[in-house]
Formats: C-alpha cells, sequence, structure tokens
C-alpha cells in the first residue's frame, strides 16, 4: 500500500510530466525555428557575398576594354608618325603588358604588381611622348605587398593622359605617391595640368573612377574608402584611401 508521501510523490509526477513534455515539445520546436533562421540568414547572406563578388568582377572586366583601346591608340598613333622603332619597342611593352594581365588574371592584386602594370604603360606612353613626358613613382616599402583592386592607379594614370596630356601641349609631369598613414593606404596621382577637372566632369561620365569607387566600396565593405579629384593650383590631384591589407608574399 502506497503512503500519503509516496501518492503526493505520484501525484505531482503525472501533473509535472505533461507539463515537463510540452515545455521540452515547445523548446525544440523554437529551436528548430531558430536553427532554420539562422539557416535562412546564412544562405542570404551567401547570395549576397556571390552577388557582391559577381559584380565586382564584372566592374573589373568593364574596365580592362576601356584601358586596352586607349593602349592602342596610343601605338596606332606611332604608326601613323612612322616612328617604327618606337612602334616596335610599344608593341614588344605591350606584350609584357599582356603577358603580366594574363599570367595575374584576379580579382586583387598588390600595389607592386599594380605598378609593374602601370609601369608597362607608362613605357609606352615614354615612347609616344618623348622628352616631353617625365614621370616619378614614390611608395614606401610597407606598402608594395598592400592589396588594392586591378586598374586603379593605371586608371588615374591613364585619365591624366587621355584629359590632360594629350589634350594640352607643353611638358607633361607626372607623380605617383603612395604611403601608409595609420591604418590606411593613401594614393595620389598628379599632373602638371590645371584642367583635368573640367575635362573630366565634361567626359562621359566619369567611367574609370566611378567604376574604381563602386570596387572600393565592394572589396572593403563598412570601411572607409574615398576617391577625391582636385585642382592643386599647379596642376590637378587624384587621391585614394582605402584600408590597409597586406598579402604574404609568395
Amino acid at each position: 500500500m502506497l503512503t500519503l508521501d509516496a501518492f503526493s510523490i505520484y501525484i505531482m509526477l503525472c501533473i509535472l510530466a505533461p507539463l515537463l513534455g510540452a515545455f521540452t515539445l515547445l523548446f525544440l520546436i523554437i529551436f528548430e525555428k531558430r536553427i532554420d533562421l539562422l539557416e535562412k540568414q546564412t544562405r542570404e547572406i551567401a547570395l549576397e557575398r556571390e552577388l557582391q563578388t559577381a559584380l565586382y568582377n564584372q566592374l573589373n572586366q568593364e574596365i580592362q576594354p576601356h584601358f586596352f583601346f586607349n593602349t592602342l591608340n596610343s601605338i596606332l598613333s606611332l604608326a601613323r608618325l612612322d616612328r617604327k622603332t618606337e612602334l616596335i619597342n610599344s608593341i614588344e611593352t605591350l606584350s609584357k603588358l599582356l603577358k603580366f594581365k594574363y599570367q595575374k588574371n584576379e580579382s586583387i592584386i598588390t600595389i607592386e604588381e599594380e605598378l609593374t602594370y602601370t609601369g608597362h604603360y607608362l613605357e609606352i606612353q615614354k615612347i609616344r611622348f618623348r622628352d616631353r613626358l617625365n614621370y616619378q613613382i614614390s611608395i614606401e616599402p610597407n606598402v608594395k605587398q598592400a592589396v588594392i583592386i586591378p586598374f586603379m592607379i593605371q586608371t588615374f594614370v591613364e585619365n591624366a593622359f587621355k584629359h590632360a596630356f594629350e589634350k594640352v601641349p607643353g611638358e607633361a609631369i607626372l607623380k605617383i605617391n603612395i604611403v601608409k598613414k595609420e591604418q590606411d593606404v593613401h594614393v595620389s596621382v598628379w599632373n602638371n595640368s590645371t584642367n583635368l577637372v573640367q575635362q573630366f566632369q565634361q567626359s562621359v561620365g566619369g567611367l574609370g573612377i566611378n567604376n574604381i569607387e563602386k570596387r572600393l566600396k565592394l572589396l572593403f565593405p563598412n570601411k572607409h574608402t574615398a576617391i577625391q579629384l582636385s585642382n592643386t593650383g599647379d596642376g590637378t590631384i587624384v587621391f585614394a584611401i582605402f584600408p590597409f591589407i597586406s598579402q604574404a608574399k609568395k
């Protein structure tokens, strides 16, 4: 025969067991819904990243034909002027540039690689402009392995030729300066033309710089990036800021 205490415990268990089962079932339902929500959010984040990557790659591809078209125009001008030796040298330099480009077909590269690429472009322009063109490149050693979007510096340089040097006679001076300040990389490209800002604003939408602004935001989301084009009194400067992220040298 059950004692009163045992009977009371039995009754309590009979009452609590369904309640515990109900709470357990409720917890499992909530937990399952939470898991489903997290999986949905993960899929949405992954999809958003894929879309951003696709857009970034599309913008990368968008700027390349623009660059090659202008480079070929520069070489064509040498052919029209019957400057055969310089034409041959520029074609050889272009082959180096193309070889470098297809060996480094990546969505991001180092500043050192970008300057190598830009250097080939400047060699072609030096052949074309001869003694009229003078350029300087200054870079702090600690930023050579920092990541950068492809064609950024080269686009700034190309704009100087397209909107200034090709339209304004006289000496063409170009200065590239790259430094690290706190946790950011500062890139500036200065030229001695004072009307580049106006010329650029009158061009078709400023495709190159707008493209770079979009790619910087995609590459460094939620980070400070900026592009600024302005007169300096004695010339025009394009200034870019983006986070310093070093890539280990292979």
